[in-house]
């Protein structure tokens, strides 16, 4: 046989016990996973600080589970990283408080987080802001 032909089924060989190996692994994982359907998932817990990579608990009957899971280090965590909201643009300034608001709605909740339906924010007004709210009081008053 020639060298070629033997390195050909040599490969040949090679990718099907890859194969063999991967198919073993993926029935393996259906047999370890749960008959359980109604699965109750915890928030998601940081490892260290208040963000980045964490576990999440989940319960089913006397099942219990830990997934991998990650904060966002940009969430608002008044809301909870499993409560998505869609928001709305930023209202104008309020001259009395110095802060303009907008709300957001639910979107979307993560693994049955119990999140408010609709939720507020609020935010200091830029400098800009004020001065131009300044500068309009100023003109009425001529």
């Amino acid at each position: 046989m020639q060298p070629r032909g033997l390195l050909l089924l040599l490969a040949l060989l090679l990718l099907a016990a890859a194969a063999e190996a991967a198919k073993a692994k993926k029935e393996k994982a259906k047999k370890e996973g749960s008959e359980c359907q109604d699965w109750h998932w915890g928030p998601c817990v940081p490892n260290s600080k208040d963000c980045g990579l964490g576990y999440r608990e989940g319960t089913c009957g006397d099942e219990s589970r830990k997934l991998k899971c990650k904060i966002p280090c940009n969430w608002k965590k008044k809301f909870g990283a499993d409560c998505k909201y869609k928001f709305e643009s930023w209202g104008g300034c309020s001259a009395q408080t110095g802060v303009k608001t907008r709300s957001g709605i639910l979107k979307k909740a993560l693994y049955n987080a119990e999140c408010e339906e609709v939720v507020y924010v609020s935010k200091p007004c830029t400098a800009k802001m004020k001065a131009k709210a300044k500068a309009k009081k100023g003109k009425g008053k001529d």
